[in-house]
Formats: structure tokens, C-alpha cells, sequence
């Protein structure tokens, strides 16, 4: 198979698809014997890469694979084309969350400890319902409080690869500013 059919057929199926790809989902799509080699599909997505280059989409790669997305400088308009506007959190569920990524695994009563208040029952069924967090096991102490820790989802929400991704503790002087700052943009597929 010549590279650019291949090319073709891998950027067509990055448009389709529901959610990000990995290597191994883009080479299932070739019957056994045509299928290329993973190093032949990356080569593919860094040339379709350097192809979007200037454009307003991209290819981005995130914890689940790779996805088409529309760039963060054009976003604002593209949002425009959708009536529902992107949920609002709150600081305090922002806070949680925060917390949650930087020090898993960890328990709603660490959280506590940390941010000096209650969490909300509300917020921790938000996180979950988001698949944001989930429950990863149980300490071993009295009453056993569940373990809370991120998700492929949050990464890829947030359009992170691992969290090694995540700007050090120390380069947020500002929280008001990070948390006030735009939303992250919205992952813009081809769909209704």
C-alpha cells in the first residue's frame, strides 16, 4: 500500500471516529495481510500533522490515542455552531478535582483535610458521572474510605497525554487566574 492512499485512509477515519484512536484501532481497519506497521500510521498522523499546520484543526494526541480537533485559536467561533454552552464548574469541584489529580490516590476525608471544608456529596457524583474520577480501591483504615484517582477521560478532556502533563504545583502562583481562565477547548468531531 502506497502512503498516500494510507494517508487518506487514516485521516478520513480520524474525522469518523467517535473519540481518539490508537495505533492498534487505525491498523485493525486493514485486513490482516495490508495491515502497516504502527511506525508507517505514525509517520502518517506526523505528516498530516505538519499538512494541518496553519489550518484550524489539528491532530492532537492524547491519553486514548490520537484525535482531530479544532485548534484552541479558533475555537470561540466554532462554538458559536452549538447552542449548549460548555458547563460551568465550580471552584470548589475545581478544587476537588485538582486535588484528586496532583495526590492520587486519595480519600474525600484527605480532601477535607486539605481544603479545610466538607466536600460536596454532589461534587464527588459530578466527577464520577464526568468519568473524570472513579473509585481505584479502599484504605485500610477504620471504615474503609475509598480511593479517588483520574481517568483516560479527564486526560483526555483536557487533552493530556499522561499526567506527567500537568503544569508543576509551583508554576500555578496564581490559582484565581488559572481557574478563571477559559475552558479548555471542547473536543469539535463531525457530529450533530
Amino acid at each position: 500500500m502506497t502512503n498516500q492512499p494510507l494517508k487518506t485512509i487514516i485521516e478520513g477515519a480520524l474525522f469518523a471516529a467517535a473519540g481518539p484512536l490508537t495505533l492498534d484501532q487505525l491498523r485493525a481497519l486493514f485486513d490482516e495481510a495490508e495491515a502497516p506497521e504502527r511506525k508507517a500510521i505514525l509517520s502518517v498522523i506526523q505528516e498530516l500533522s505538519a499538512d494541518y499546520h496553519g489550518r484550524g484543526i489539528e491532530i492532537t494526541e492524547v491519553a486514548s490515542g490520537y484525535r482531530v480537533q479544532v485548534r484552541a485559536t479558533v475555537a470561540p467561533w466554532v462554538a458559536r455552531l452549538w447552542d449548549d454552552k460548555a458547563p460551568r464548574y465550580s471552584r470548589a469541584l475545581l478544587e476537588t478535582l485538582a486535588l484528586i489529580a496532583y495526590r492520587q490516590p486519595i480519600t474525600r476525608g484527605e480532601i477535607e483535610d486539605i481544603r479545610g471544608v466538607t466536600v460536596s456529596t454532589n461534587i464527588i457524583k459530578t466527577l464520577t458521572e464526568r468519568e473524570w474520577v472513579r473509585v481505584v480501591g479502599h484504605r485500610d483504615t477504620p471504615g474503609r474510605p475509598a480511593l479517588y484517582a483520574t481517568t483516560r477521560d479527564f486526560l483526555d478532556y483536557f487533552g493530556l497525554r499522561s499526567l506527567n502533563d500537568l503544569p508543576p504545583l509551583a508554576a500555578i502562583r496564581d490559582p484565581e487566574s488559572w481557574l478563571n481562565s477559559a475552558p479548555p477547548p471542547e473536543l469539535i468531531e463531525n457530529t450533530p
